[in-house]
């Protein structure tokens, strides 16, 4: 029986952490700050606006949720998220997605300032991510899968690692960040040949396929460590990109669906927020000391 790696205490221990570097920050009066920004009333955006903000709030990050009328023009959230850009009061931004399609959504999400992307989605952000250097932070969701791994002690060094998606949110930042780990990690797609051979030789398995259920027991083998980050809504209810029943049975540890990945991602994104205001008020510090 595989060993499940439950992300809430994972999620937890980060909290915590962020808690203190929070109360640290408001002794000098800053208030972590999150801005959200939704367009419309779709129920997933919602769900994720509210899982985070409660994480958030528990974290120690204060949250302003900004709701843009599902008819707005693309205008109106440039216009709102040039105002966050210029708000010292907010130190993070996270903006829902998928937009709506009439929107030119790179042009969106590079409007935003790469010091406040606490999600990763700007050119800048990922530029940084690959070079080391830069602002900017890395996808919370592919943050999330390290910090899973590092907390129940699966170590990364020298491990062959198979990453299934190759997404700019999760599969390609995720693959750079084991990488960084010294594994040596192959990233597979809907073009690789013979995909269960090539998943079988991983000693750790990340999923993030966005279908449900599609790595089953012939992509598996034992010893494994597999992160199952997608979160499929079925007429079952919520499922992995892993079937979690031969994953259960064959592999030696185990993320599950929910309760996994996901409950860790909003831990990730207050830490950011976190470090964000803490760059911001050491910025201060360093303009009033060169003025002085």
């Amino acid at each position: 029986m595989s060993k499940l790696l439950k992300g809430a205490a994972v999620a937890e221990s980060l909290a915590e952490a962020t808690r203190d570097r929070a109360r640290k920050l408001e002794s000098n009066s800053v208030k972590p700050t999150l801005a959200t920004v939704r367009v419309g009333e779709n129920p997933g955006d919602i769900s994720y606006e509210r899982s985070a903000g409660k994480k958030c709030a528990d974290s120690g990050v204060a949250v302003r949720n900004v709701v843009l009328p599902a008819e707005c023009g693309q205008a109106e959230v440039l216009e709102v998220i040039e105002s966050l850009n210029a708000d010292p009061s907010v130190h993070g931004v996270l903006i829902l997605r998928p937009l709506p399609k009439r929107f030119d959504g790179e042009t969106i999400r590079n409007a935003l300032s790469p010091m406040k992307d606490v999600d990763g989605i700007t050119d800048a952000s990922l530029a940084g991510m690959l070079t080391g250097g830069g602002y900017g932070f890395v996808p919370c969701t592919a943050r999330a899968c390290i910090e899973i791994l590092d907390f129940y002690g699966v170590s990364q060094e020298g491990k062959r690692v198979v990453v299934v998606g190759r997404s700019l949110v999760i599969g390609k930042p995720v693959a750079l960040l084991l990488t960084d780990r010294n594994a040596t990690v192959t990233i597979c797609h809907t073009r690789t040949r013979d995909l269960p051979s090539v998943c079988r030789e991983a000693e750790i398995l990340v999923a993030a396929t966005g279908h449900a259920g599609m790595i089953g027991r012939e992509h598996l083998s034992a010893g494994q460590t597999v992160i199952d980050v997608g979160i499929n809504v079925t007429e079952n209810g919520i499922c992995g990109d892993v079937s979690s029943a031969d994953a259960y049975e064959i592999t030696a540890a185990c993320t599950p669906v929910p309760g996994g990945v996901g409950t860790v991602t909003s831990a990730v994104l207050a830490s950011h927020v976190v470090v964000a205001a803490s760059h911001a008020y050491q910025a201060t510090l360093k303009e009033a000391a060169l003025r002085g």
